[in-house]
């Protein structure tokens, strides 16, 4: 099961991200684990599977390492933070921002059908830059709270505020993934959270998922993963409007 998921949880991550929709799931229904394991191990598996993503989108998309490093630099912080502040507040309060903020972005994507099918930067040097490292920070900082849909909010972050097109976007959002998955661990390693044997066999299956991903999205293009971030959001939303119900009836 875990190896099932963590293959299609890499290679959905690796076209437009939300792999945890399907790989965390998954990692709650190990027997005797729990959710602070789950969720720890899985950032431990999705480390090799952004990893191999980013390395496949470097190489055939050769993304501006300018822009991107920097901003997973702010995320990698963002993400340590986010992950302190999730082990003391209660992560129900902010699912209904998040659902409502995925509705939005759905909305604005299905009424945009050229929006990302072409790179048209809308703000130069230090405005471009800085805007990099908000999002990264802010997005990061979701990814150590909560989790789902980073690589989907780094997605159309990249496409609607910066001005990418999707193909390019996925780039970058592979790269700032990686630092969000280890600013997470810096906090769950030392903390014992995370389940290193599981772990491994996660990431070995999230890195194949991962590589032919990279593959699928190079190959299709910025049409392809437009209509596969529609899916994945419409998914999330469905997940994260579940969780809310269950949480008022509780």
């Amino acid at each position: 099961m875990v190896v099932v998921a963590g293959l299609a949880a890499g290679w959905v991550d690796a076209v437009v991200g939300g792999g945890g929709l399907l790989q965390l799931p998954a990692m709650l229904l190990v027997p005797g684990i729990t959710p602070v394991q789950a969720l720890a191990t899985n950032k431990m598996g999705s480390v090799f599977g952004t990893s191999t993503s980013a390395v496949m989108y470097y190489r055939r998309v050769r993304p501006d390492l300018r822009t991107a490093l920097p901003m997973a630099g702010f995320a990698l912080v963002g993400s340590l933070g986010g992950a302190i502040v999730a082990a003391s507040l209660p992560q129900q309060v902010f699912k209904p921002v998040i659902l409502v903020a995925l509705i939005a972005v759905a909305v604005f994507t299905a009424l945009k059908p050229d929006a990302g099918q072409v790179t048209q930067l809308r703000h130069e040097g230090r405005r471009h830059h800085g805007l990099a490292a908000l999002i990264g920070a802010v997005i990061g900082f979701y990814d150590g709270l909560l989790g789902p849909g980073t690589g989907s909010f780094l997605v159309i972050a990249l496409v609607t505020v910066l001005g990418y097109a999707f193909l390019q976007a996925s780039a970058k959002a592979k790269i700032v993934n990686v630092a969000t998955n280890i600013g997470a661990l810096l906090f769950f390693v030392p903390h014992g959270s995370v389940l290193w044997g599981l772990g491994l066999i996660l990431g070995a299956a999230n890195m194949v998922g991962g590589y032919l991903g990279a593959r699928t999205a190079v190959a299709r293009g910025s049409r392809f993963i437009r209509v596969v971030f529609l899916v994945v959001v419409g998914l999330l939303v469905l997940k994260l409007g579940s969780d809310i119900l269950g949480d008022l009836r509780r």
